[in-house]
């Protein structure tokens, strides 16, 4: 007897052919149409468990076609597959009612796996959403198969509040992917707010999240709202989460557990309402390994785990993005360009450290700076050594050793990446820390945790040194360098 029946719509006689002997295999009863209107006529008629669907089809597309299948059979599972392959048509798949979106191509035992799963999970309801049109700015580009995956896994979660922990290189896109959570989920109508813990003094982060009292501190002169109650009905994006102090880590904690804080100072507890998104670029195991990051925390932040990869990862999609940012360019009244195949190929063959951002600002820089219509293999092969002149020594050149000569190529690079914009503001103060805490772990590992020592060689006072220890979460044991 057959584990089901599966009707399957799909112009593509090879396609049907292929999904109809492995449904067989599998033991099902599967029935082909290559048209939208048979596979509406058996729905109509009550037949089929399962509904497998192209979205593009002579006769209609399945986008128009699944709610009215959702109005009369509301429980019957829906798989859409597209060769479209965007993040818009993984979203639109989802707010539809999609039981599951499958980019084309796939995996015949990947997709007879959906259909088990789909049956085994009866009654399973579209959930109320609101349409996202064709016409939307595309948040994310790419069509290799590490960014269909995280598409499907963004139009799954949008219909979620669940708690996300956004994690790959910086330039990657872990802010976009926050906006994606936002502005096509439940929470698009509330406000999104970011925040860098990288970006702001440790000593004012908590008053940054949660607010505080006026006389809370020296300088709390009234009261100031935090970004928690700014977020308030919508989405907090915790960015660098793995640079926020122990103390923050704490509060936060609590947030999570209770679903309440208190603002610096203050002492009624205040309800809150945000879905929490968190990102960073550190290994956070490593961190809870080191005693920088709490375990607890960590668990209650990585319910979804989304992993970006870096750009050398997804090779295949440059030349969709160089496009992409030639067109946003062009609206910013850079001239209208295109670029070749050839000049793609190149750009393909460059590491991009600084991943997708650093693509962007590449391709934009081309943008302002040539007349020519098209970019060329010549034109981007002659940018890129000039790149490389002026951030690599001549030949021969002795490497730079001093640490005066280091910072100041770091901070060239750090204003690089930000393009035409400035970087965040107190600048100072976190180049400072950059520093002082790195070179306050060194010496205690020389000296093997001993403070007094370490005092000693950083020729400071020891009390001084306790403080900055503990004013910079550095957690102090004997036998650092073991």
């Amino acid at each position: 007897m057959a584990r089901g029946t599966v009707l399957i719509a799909d112009d593509d006689t090879a396609i049907r052919t292929v999904l109809n002997q492995a449904l067989v295999r599998a033991g099902y009863a599967p029935r082909v149409t290559g048209n939208a209107a048979t596979l509406w006529r058996w729905v109509s008629q009550g037949e089929g468990d399962v509904v497998i669907t192209d979205v593009v089809m002579p006769d209609e597309n399945a986008f128009d076609l699944i709610p009215r299948i959702k109005r009369i059979r509301p429980d019957l599972p829906i798989i859409v597959m597209s060769a479209q392959n965007t993040l818009m048509t993984a979203l639109q798949a989802a707010e539809k009612g999609a039981y599951e979106y499958l980019p084309k191509p796939f995996d015949s035992a990947e997709l007879v796996g959906v259909v088990g799963r789909a049956l085994a999970e009866p009654g399973r309801k579209a959930k109320d959403v609101q349409e996202t049109t064709e016409s939307e700015e595309l948040p994310l580009i790419g069509r290799s198969p590490a960014m269909q995956e995280i598409y499907r896994v963004l139009a799954r979660l949008t219909q979620t509040d669940l708690t996300v922990m956004i994690t790959g290189e910086s330039g990657t896109g872990k802010e976009l992917v926050a906006r994606v959570l936002h502005n096509f989920g439940r929470r698009k109508h509330g406000p999104f707010v970011a925040i860098n813990m990288a970006a702001i003094p440790r000593e004012l982060i908590e008053s940054e999240l949660f607010g505080h009292e006026k006389g809370a501190f020296t300088g709390a002169q009234s009261r100031s709202t935090g970004r928690f109650e700014q977020a308030e009905g919508g989405t907090l994006f915790l960015d660098e989460i793995g640079d926020m102090p122990m103390e923050a880590q704490t509060r936060l904690l609590r947030v999570l557990q209770e679903g309440e804080y208190t603002t610096v100072g203050g002492r009624t507890p205040i309800k809150t309402n945000v879905r929490i998104v968190a990102a960073t670029h550190r290994e956070l195991k490593t961190q809870i390994q080191q005693g920088l990051f709490r375990e607890d925390l960590y668990y209650r932040l990585n319910v979804v785990p989304i992993r970006l990869p870096p750009l050398r990862e997804r090779l295949d999609d440059i030349g969709d993005l160089a496009r992409h940012f030639l067109r946003s360019a062009a609206k910013e009244g850079l001239g209208s360009k295109s670029i070749a195949m050839a000049a793609v190929d190149r750009l393909k063959r460059h590491s991009w450290p600084g991943n997708v951002r650093e693509l962007e600002n590449f391709v934009r820089r081309l943008a302002a700076l040539r007349s020519e219509d098209t970019l060329t293999a010549e034109l981007v092969e002659g940018e890129l050594e000039s790149i490389m002149r002026t951030t690599q020594p001549a030949s021969g050149q002795a490497q730079p050793q001093g640490l005066s000569e280091m910072v100041e190529r770091h901070l060239a690079d750090h204003f690089a990446t930000y393009g035409r914009e400035l970087p965040p503001a107190n600048l100072y103060d976190r180049v400072l820390h950059q520093v002082e805490r790195p070179l306050l772990i060194a010496a205690l590992v020389a000296t093997r945790g001993n403070q007094i020592r370490a005092a000693d060689l950083l020729w400071l006072n020891r009390n001084t040194l306790r403080k900055k220890i503990r004013d910079l979460d550095i957690q102090v044991f004997r036998g650092m360098s073991d």
